[in-house]
């Protein structure tokens, strides 16, 4: 197959994209794989947690970008979390290898039809922007030849001595009211506090850190923060999907952290599976929001723990 150049589609083809990802997150979740932790559970063993990120410009990758690429480092096994596109692997002096076959991340904005301005223009209303994605293609590291040491050179995974001091340090940070004890662990937004089980009542004690950072992701959605809607009773689609904006949000802030968790919040699959069932867009909007929770939490990281974190912008208005 030829290599595929950089480009973007037509506005005909927008809808069919959102229809495409949400596909593939409901393919995996089916065969009870989770696309927000797979990759350091099944990709070759040099690959460790990290956030995607862009060679050329060393932006992190944001949003649906995330799940996008930790899904192409899982289904083909590359060493690294390091992408570029197809110019951008030249102008920095190399080439992507004959052959070679790109993976598609996407740029989120907005655009106000003809029609739609047209009646604004007769009622006086405001016109209503609609969502849409375009399309890049970029192209792992791994599959280029010729790119200076700098960018070809592995980076090593964080100390482990390093993990457990960087969360404790982000949760007294945050000025969440935090509580460890108890069997259970949530968020109660009308009094505003996680609680959390102590880290011996897991199985792993690593896993505490990673439920932590699920419940923190709860907390960044009361309205003196982001705002989110926290109304959604158990059971309903707006508790379905909180759920799931805070689990990828886990999932971002373990990937910053250098944390490499095995819990799996399982229970929700069915829950999750409905939402994406009928709302093909969810999973866009739900890695947009959860990317928003992760820096908003990793903002609030000591300064003198957080110089090897970069999120990115939150959305996709960056992608390539």
């Amino acid at each position: 197959m030829s290599v595929r150049t950089n480009r973007t589609h037509s506005v005909a083809d927008r809808p069919n994209l959102y229809d495409e990802i949400t596909g593939k997150i409901i393919t995996e979740l089916e065969a009870g794989h989770f696309p927000w932790v797979q990759p350091w559970g099944t990709a070759v063993a040099t690959t460790s947690a990290a956030l995607p990120k862009n060679a050329s410009t060393h932006r992190a990758y944001s949003g649906i970008n995330v799940l996008i690429l930790w899904g192409a480092v899982a289904e083909r096994g590359f060493p690294t979390h390091s992408w570029v596109t197809y110019r951008q692997a030249v102008k920095l002096g190399g080439n992507v290898r004959r052959g070679e076959r790109g993976t598609t991340v996407v740029y989120a904005d907005r655009f106000v039809p003809d029609h739609e301005k047209k009646r604004a223009r007769e009622t006086g209303e405001n016109a209503q922007a609609m969502p849409f994605l375009k399309r890049f293609t970029v192209f792992n590291i791994e599959q280029c030849e010729g790119l200076p040491d700098e960018v070809a050179a592995l980076s090593p995974p964080p100390p482990a001595s390093l993990v457990e001091p960087r969360v404790e340090a982000l949760i007294k940070a945050t000025g969440i009211d935090f509580r460890i004890g108890g069997h259970s662990a949530f968020y109660m937004p009308p009094y505003d506090y996680v609680q959390v089980p102590p880290p011996q009542a897991f199985f792993e004690p690593i896993d505490w850190h990673r439920t932590a950072l699920h419940e923190l992701g709860h907390a960044t959605g009361h309205s003196s923060r982001l705002a989110r809607d926290l109304s959604g009773s158990f059971g309903s689609r707006k508790y379905a999907f909180e759920e799931l904006v805070a689990e990828i949000n886990a999932a971002f802030c373990c990937a910053a952290l250098g944390i490499v968790p095995t819990v799996r919040h399982s229970d929700y699959v069915g829950s999750w599976l409905e939402v994406l069932r009928k709302d093909s867009r969810a999973i866009v909007r739900a890695a947009s929001r959860a990317s928003r929770a992760a820096e908003w939490l990793l903002g609030y990281l000591p300064e003198e723990v957080d110089a090897s974190i970069d999120l990115g912008a939150g959305n996709e208005r960056r992608a390539a």
